[in-house]
């Protein structure tokens, strides 16, 4: 019975041009992925911190008011992710943001949470 299918009346043209613009099921697997990193608060503090200039974990520690071990085993899954980079300067290393699409994305969030 034709009435019992809710997918009678579906705009098979749009359906398919939608099904076909939908990137790959692991593309959308690594964004999730991406999303959950901003799902700690230490972690978003971190990148707005990193996002205003590049630090050493002594500095971001004493920023953050946590141990220097915390940070860096939330810089460690902030480097996994590909969101922040280091460079070694002596014995120091100092952490930065990869690239502007971070900023962007910290940028993006801020706006969308002040609406």
């Amino acid at each position: 019975m034709d009435g019992d299918n809710p997918y009678l009346h579906a705009q098979e043209d749009l359906v398919a041009r939608v099904k076909e613009a939908l990137p790959e099921d692991e593309v959308l697997y690594d964004l999730a992925e991406l999303f959950k990193i901003f799902g700690d608060s230490t972690r978003v503090k971190l990148l707005y911190i990193l996002s205003v200039s590049e630090m050493c974990v002594q500095d971001l520690a004493q920023l953050l008011g946590v141990t220097q071990s915390a940070v860096s085993h939330q810089l460690r899954a902030l480097k996994a992710s590909k969101l922040v980079r280091y460079r070694r300067e002596g014995k120091t290393i100092f952490y930065a943001l990869a690239d502007g699409h971070v900023r962007t994305i910290i940028d993006q969030g801020l706006e969308h949470v002040a609406e």
